[in-house]
């Protein structure tokens, strides 16, 4: 696998001529950073960590002009960590992303591994961390981020108003329905203000089973800050329910950005294992292209509960987490 990655990355030292004539672009993250957990079985744990704020990754996108308005276009993006070498998502080549599709004015459609509408609606609207740092809403609320084998579909804008559909095909052997998931996002944005409604099923390995999250969330951006509002129910696998809220707000003024979030669970059966975080994050651009950051989050578990304060490239071991790191894209 490495000689693989090697000879793709040689490749795009190409001269800049060919490779604007094939309209390749390679880009990446690099991120790394200091994370202390506490609170977990394990102790206090503290590691070099990559990916905190954002998951490290060497990528390759391009598009390909076939006339009439219609474009070829793909994305193979192979995750990173920073800290050891090797790669991410399990040893996976291009685990974070590898898909290819056609978009024109009927809208886009593309095939692959992709992240799902529901999760990019999580990501982009509602979670003031962008599903990074210790104060990401995913330590808490599911995000449904990746499928396999999906067929997505992305409708053009209209009057503010867009649509996206997708279905990751299980692929089991005589189970057609067997790990099958379907994702949808309708979505309005006006010029401050964005919403989203989102729902996201994923059946089980024996499709006897499903969980299902209903999103409906908002941001808005006053200039000098941006709120972000979210509430999400959850169903379960054997019966579990539960109920989300999300609150955030991002403020920028300068190099600095500070970013602050409450999110509250609610297990709504008998069991009632609740919990809340509070979460709290910092950066400073250096640059256009390099950031450093900090940040801060503690979860409340009662009756049970077991969450833990990760980030955007680990799961956590505690009900607390710091990080302090440094980020660079290209």
């Amino acid at each position: 696998m490495n000689k693989i990655i090697i000879a793709i990355m040689a490749s795009s030292l190409v001269p800049a001529a060919a490779m604007a004539q094939s309209a390749v672009t390679v880009y990446g993250v690099a991120d790394v950073g200091f994370v202390r957990e506490t609170g977990g079985a394990a102790g206090k744990v503290n590691t070099l960590t990559s990916g905190v704020a954002s998951g490290s990754r060497l990528g390759f996108k391009g598009t390909e002009d076939l006339g009439g308005g219609v474009n070829a276009y793909f994305v193979l993006e192979h995750g990173v960590n920073i800290d050891t070498g090797s790669a991410g998502q399990g040893g996976l080549l291009f685990g974070r992303q590898a898909y290819l599709g056609l978009s024109g004015k009927p809208g886009a459609v593309s095939f692959g591994r992709q992240y799902s509408p529901y999760y990019r609606a999580m990501r982009d609207v509602v979670d003031p961390f962008c599903d990074g740092l210790a104060g990401q809403a995913g330590n808490i609320t599911v995000s449904n981020a990746r499928l396999d084998n999906m067929v997505g579909y992305a409708s053009p804008t209209l009057h503010g108003f867009a649509a996206e559909l997708a279905v990751g095909l299980g692929e089991v052997p005589g189970n057609s329905a067997a790990k099958r998931a379907y994702s949808t996002v309708l979505s309005y944005t006006a010029k401050s203000l964005a919403v989203t409604l989102g729902w996201h099923r994923q059946q089980n390995a024996l499709a006897s089973d499903s969980s299902a999250n209903t999103l409906l969330g908002a941001r808005y951006d006053w200039g000098v800050a941006q709120g972000h509002l979210g509430y999400v129910r959850n169903k379960g696998l054997l019966g579990a329910r539960s109920n989300d809220a999300i609150v955030g707000l991002n403020l920028p003024f300068g190099a600095h950005k500070v970013y602050a979030s409450y999110v509250r669970h609610d297990d709504t059966t008998h069991a009632d294992r609740d919990a809340s975080q509070w979460g709290l994050g910092y950066t400073y651009a250096l640059s256009k292209r390099t950031d450093v950051y900090a940040a801060y989050a503690r979860i409340g578990n009662r009756n049970g509960a077991t969450f833990k304060v990760g980030n955007a490239t680990t799961d956590g071991t505690g009900n607390t987490g710091a990080n302090l790191g440094i980020r660079h894209t290209f």
